[in-house]
C-alpha cells in the first residue's frame, strides 16, 4: 500500500529514479482499484463515471512513474512517447519495465532505496 501512496505523493516528480517493484506495486494496486471501480459501478448501475474520474486523478502521477522508471534504465523519460506508436510502442515500454535497474547511480540520480 506504501508504494501507492509514495507514487501518489510524488505526482509531479518527474525527476529521479523509480524501481521495478515501486512500479509494478503501483500497477497492481491500480488495476485492483480500477476492477474494484468498475464492480461499483455495474452494482449501482452508473456508466464509467467513477472510472472515468478515477483515471483522470491517475493519469499525471501514472505519467510521472514512467518517466522515473525510465530513468532507472538509464533512458530518457521523453521514451513515454513511444507508447503512441500502436501495438509496438506498447510492447517496447512493457520491455523497458521489465529491465532491471542500473546497479550504480546514473544521471537520474542513485540507486532508488
Amino acid at each position: 500500500m506504501h508504494w501507492y501512496l509514495d507514487v501518489l505523493k510524488k505526482y509531479t516528480a518527474f525527476s529521479g529514479r523509480a524501481g521495478r517493484t515501486e512500479y509494478w506495486m503501483f500497477m497492481l494496486f491500480n488495476f485492483l482499484v480500477a476492477c474494484g471501480l468498475a464492480i461499483i459501478e455495474s452494482l449501482i448501475g452508473l456508466t464509467g463515471m467513477i472510472s472515468t474520474l478515477y483515471s483522470l486523478a491517475v493519469l499525471l502521477p501514472s505519467l510521472a512513474l514512467c518517466f522515473r522508471r525510465l530513468h532507472d534504465i538509464g533512458k530518457s523519460g521523453w521514451w513515454v512517447l513511444i507508447g503512441l506508436i500502436p501495438a509496438i510502442g506498447a510492447i517496447v515500454l512493457l520491455i523497458f519495465a521489465v529491465l532491471p535497474s542500473q546497479p550504480a547511480s546514473n544521471q537520474y540520480g542513485p540507486v532508488p532505496a
